[in-house]
């Protein structure tokens, strides 16, 4: 699934290509549940004519604001991805959603496991559809400070891996960069988030900053669905520490990584060097 760094990536893109461009009437859903709100004959119709007036990231959802004071909700979740395309390109095998833009090229949006969604609303509308206002701090926000993430930490009982993708406690954040921050801090995913000190939080802290800005300066993660909008793919896999390095030897202090499960998800991590 892509994550914040993977996300910001394609808003940068549509930033650049998409500002200022006007949507055209004609907007078609080949999979009509890929418009979560509203239908898919309302949505065409709402869509129409609107001017992009800029593009943002909240957590992992894309948020394309326009000119009626409406935005367009773009959630990729697993497998979606945005490209441009002229009308005559052949389609993608998985291709979702056509948008039209007024000046003949088609925002289009494919997603083989069909688990993402389009939104479009006024903000009081989609609060009542998707979880924006109850989503956490922003990780690359300013006031994502030490004593932030010390504070809502705890009151965390549970697993320090679960809590940090719960996406209320910190938006944005997923399995790859859950388990390299916890990797860059030492600590074992499993420990109670509570229980971390105040060296550990600091340090958990660094860890998310540095792994975020390393994979943001890398394009994202791609190993297998994510791309840009240009269709390429991020180059941070190489710079994976231990994420799907299970059986690898730890770059610290090698001995072979191992791979867990904590809250339901696959973790990776060193049993030596994370306690």
């Amino acid at each position: 699934m892509p994550e914040l760094p993977e996300v910001q990536m394609v808003v940068n893109e549509l930033q650049e290509r998409l500002t200022g461009r006007r949507f055209a009437p004609g907007a078609t859903f080949l999979w009509e549940r890929t418009a979560g709100f509203p239908a898919a004959a309302e949505f065409a119709e709402r869509l129409a004519g609107r001017e992009v007036t800029g593009v943002r990231r909240r957590a992992k959802y894309i948020l394309v604001d326009l000119d009626s004071g409406e935005q367009l909700v773009i959630h990729l979740r697993m497998t979606g991805n945005l490209h441009f395309a002229d009308p005559s390109e052949p389609p993608h095998p998985h291709l979702r959603a056509r948008l039209p833009l007024s000046d003949g090229q088609e925002l289009r949006f494919a997603d083989t496991r069909k688990f993402g969604r389009l939104y479009l609303g006024t903000p009081l509308e989609l609060e009542a559809v998707i979880p924006l206002h109850r989503l956490g701090p922003e990780p690359l926000d300013d006031d994502f400070t030490v004593e932030l993430l010390r504070s809502r930490l705890s009151r965390r009982h549970g697993a320090i891996k679960a809590a940090l993708m719960d996406q209320a406690l910190l938006a944005g954040l997923g399995n790859i960069y859950a388990d390299e921050a916890l990797f860059r801090a030492r600590i074992d995913p499993r420990r109670p988030a509570d229980t971390l000190s105040d060296s550990e939080v600091a340090a958990l802290h660094a860890g998310i900053l540095a792994s975020l800005h390393q994979a943001l300066g890398s394009g994202g993660t791609s190993f297998r669905d994510y791309l840009s909008t240009y269709g390429r793919k991020g180059d941070n896999e190489e710079n994976l520490q231990v994420f799907r390095r299970n059986g690898e030897a730890c770059l610290r202090c090698g001995n072979p990584l191992q791979r867990i499960v904590v809250g339901g998800r696959g973790t990776h991590y060193c049993a030596v060097c994370q306690v």
